[in-house]
């Protein structure tokens, strides 16, 4: 039975959002989803198979609250304090980076290098919301991760991320990339079969930093230097007083630094380079081992 009023039913609401939505946002479908499943409870299947389903009138003040932020510039990640990656539900904060899509990339080659019932010491620079060692040591628990960050306020949450999923075979060390490591963590576990990284790669210049989402993003977590690979330059560098013989380093880049990166860790005597593209066909993950291959 028709609903006596369309304009509480969740197709109608969802259609006049994403009208409103197309200004602000590239995903004015998803945007509006994430917040309708956060006030009803549900996954984004019941929005597509009850489009006739009818809100409440509290429950529609709620989402038009929620919309207005939004269509403000709010990211979502922000509205609702939480994003999806992986297979976790991540806490978020302004003090975080906000995790994209486009790393899964790097937790997808990770868990493809690493072996299956591998006890590797693994280690992620950067760590923000936790989003790359949480995937990583939930996918692989015999595996003990160090997540670093020099952000005592992105630690605190990647702390309660690990709480919220219920992952203890990490710790976390607060760290400016690996200067702390060292104070920190005895030197047994100061040496990783796996060292990965998002950190800063975009340039400070870059007109992109005040557009969408990323203005909410804390700058320290996105830009680095004059062409944007300090950072990078940085942990390639000293990545190889810190892994075993035939370790592994993974790094995020952006879509245009791809041969650069690549460059830098054949410089710094990494063998078997190589540049995977994200799902959006962009260059994005640089990974090579040092000196020589693992013995499994």
């Amino acid at each position: 039975m028709a609903s006596s009023n369309p304009l509480l039913q969740l197709g109608q609401l969802i259609e006049d959002a994403i009208k409103q939505l197309h200004t602000v946002t590239d995903s004015p479908r998803l945007d509006c989803e994430l917040l309708l499943c956060h006030i009803l409870k549900k996954d984004r299947s019941f929005l597509r198979a009850w489009p006739e389903h009818e809100l409440n009138l509290q429950q529609v003040d709620v989402f038009q609250q929620l919309l207005t932020q939004r269509l403000q510039g709010t990211p979502v990640a922000h509205i609702l304090g939480e994003r999806g990656f992986w297979t976790l539900n991540l806490k978020v904060t302004p003090d975080t980076l906000i995790p994209r899509p486009d790393t899964e990339r790097l937790v997808e080659l990770a868990l493809e290098i690493i072996p299956d019932k591998a006890k590797w010491n693994i280690l992620d620079l950067g760590t923000g919301t936790g989003a790359i060692a949480l995937s990583l040591a939930k996918e692989k628990p015999a595996c003990h991760l160090t997540a670093t960050d020099k952000s005592a306020a992105a630690l605190k949450v990647a702390e309660e991320n690990a709480k919220r999923n219920n992952i203890s075979n990490i710790h976390f060390v607060q760290s400016d990339w690996f200067l702390g490591l060292s104070d920190n963590i005895n030197r047994a576990m100061s040496q990783f079969e796996m060292i990965v990284s998002n950190p800063p790669y975009i340039k400070e210049s870059d007109p992109h930093l005040k557009q969408g989402d990323v203005c909410f993003d804390p700058i320290t977590a996105l830009t680095s230097g004059a062409d944007g690979l300090d950072d990078i330059r940085t942990i390639i560098k000293t990545s190889t007083e810190h892994l075993v013989k035939g370790g592994v380093l993974l790094i995020e880049h952006g879509y245009d630094q791809g041969n650069e990166v690549c460059e830098l860790l054949k410089a710094s005597n990494f063998t078997q380079v190589a540049d995977f593209n994200d799902d959006n066909g962009n260059p994005r993950v640089a990974t090579g081992y040092y000196n020589q291959m693992l013995i499994n």
